[in-house]
């Protein structure tokens, strides 16, 4: 191989290096800066699946009033840990006032979630810090969304942009969230690497 060979295959391994560098950096960014909001229903029943949706109102507009002001995952981490019994009361207050006996644990944990799309973006599985709400038996299906950032309700992608901004979270990993399509095999490696962290997590 010629010089010119040598340095071009020197180059292509640097570019390989660096955007795998990058991929791996967004991959640690996911599982360390970000906080899901996960609400388990009592069942599958009509009535605990309407449930589950009001006590996910109640959570998120709690949060949103709380979480206003926090820019940093830390600060968001602690203020969650700080209120657990508040948002756990917030629960329990929405199913007495929906008239259930059931009642609502609320623990900040790491889990591994799967793929999920929202309306403007998509987060690829993975292992998250989860404010997890389970309710009564907690064998109903699930409903999750971002705490932190907060984009539980985050309808437009300049909100989802906006809110990403805030956080800290980068030009590239926010288009590739919110599905450009430049970075569609970005999204593919990252969801690849997120089931990895899954199989460890759940066989432990």
């Amino acid at each position: 191989m010629g010089k010119k060979g040598t340095c071009l295959g020197i180059c292509l391994l640097l570019a390989v290096s660096v955007w795998t560098w990058g991929l791996l950096r967004d991959r640690q960014y996911l599982n360390q800066e970000l906080i899901r909001l996960h609400v388990v229903a009592n069942s599958d029943s009509e009535q605990d699946q309407n449930i589950k949706l009001q006590v996910r109102d109640a959570i998120v507009a709690s949060l949103s009033e709380g979480m206003a002001d926090i820019g940093d995952v830390q600060a968001a981490k602690a203020y969650l840990q700080e209120n657990l019994s508040k948002i756990e009361n917030v629960a329990n207050k929405t199913l007495e006032a929906a008239g259930v006996d059931s009642r609502a644990v609320v623990t900040l944990c790491k889990e591994a979630f799967d793929i999920r799309k929202y309306d403007t973006f998509t987060l690829p599985a993975g292992v998250y810090e989860s404010l997890r709400v389970v309710i009564g038996e907690g064998q109903g299906k699930n409903w999750w969304c971002v705490a932190f950032p907060t984009l539980c309700m985050s309808a437009t992608t300049e909100e989802f942009e906006a809110a990403a901004q805030t956080a800290g979270m980068d030009d590239t990993l926010s288009e590739t969230l919110s599905g450009g399509p430049d970075y569609q095999l970005r999204f593919y490696l990252l969801d690849a690497l997120g089931r990895v962290e899954n199989f460890c997590f759940r066989r432990k």
